[in-house]
């Protein structure tokens, strides 16, 4: 069965975004020591799962001119009404329900991309299987948390760690 994965990098005080919805403090602590975790986490993935403005900044901001998930199928969770194409599917379905139906299909795993509240939808019913979270060495003070008002208490098993650039790259399965 497919695995459930959120990949995602958050400031060391647990915010993915500032309070304008940035992202441009996602970088280390200016070493020239870097490893590519995108490419290797990327191999395992067919599938991508975003919310609405993770979308939009990646079309308006991050990469204006193309898409950059070309050969992975993206699913956006939004009440726009927005034409589908066969990479990219618009839907306003309950996430946790879109999401128990892809990991029943045959496939290689799903990538939660973000955003917060997307997140914290699935970690709510507790569908997320593995967690890679990069904690990159800055403290915004404020934005958007990554992990906002669980319900319950969820238990994860460390399964990785690795350290470049003043980034630690955090690995958790469920346990």
């Amino acid at each position: 069965m497919r695995k459930i994965n959120l990949f995602i990098a958050m400031s060391l005080d647990g915010y993915i975004a500032d309070n304008n919805g940035g992202v441009d403090w996602l970088h280390g602590q200016g070493d020239d020591e870097n490893i590519d975790v995108y490419s290797e986490f990327i191999k395992d993935i067919d599938t991508i799962l975003m919310g609405w403005n993770t979308y939009h900044q990646i079309v308006t901001e991050l990469s204006p001119t193309e898409w950059i998930y070309g050969n992975l199928t993206t699913y956006v969770i939004t009440h726009n009404k927005c034409d589908s194409s066969e990479q990219i599917r618009f839907t306003n379905e309950n996430p946790a329900n879109l999401l128990k139906k892809l990991k029943a299909e045959t496939g290689k795993d799903i990538w939660i991309c973000g955003g917060a509240n997307l997140i914290q939808q699935l970690i709510t019913e507790n569908l997320i299987d593995k967690y890679y979270i990069s904690v990159i060495p800055t403290i915004l003070g404020k934005g958007i948390r990554l992990f906002e008002n669980a319900e319950d208490e969820i238990k994860l098993k460390l399964c990785k760690t690795q350290t470049y650039n003043g980034i630690t790259d955090l690995v958790y399965v469920r346990r």
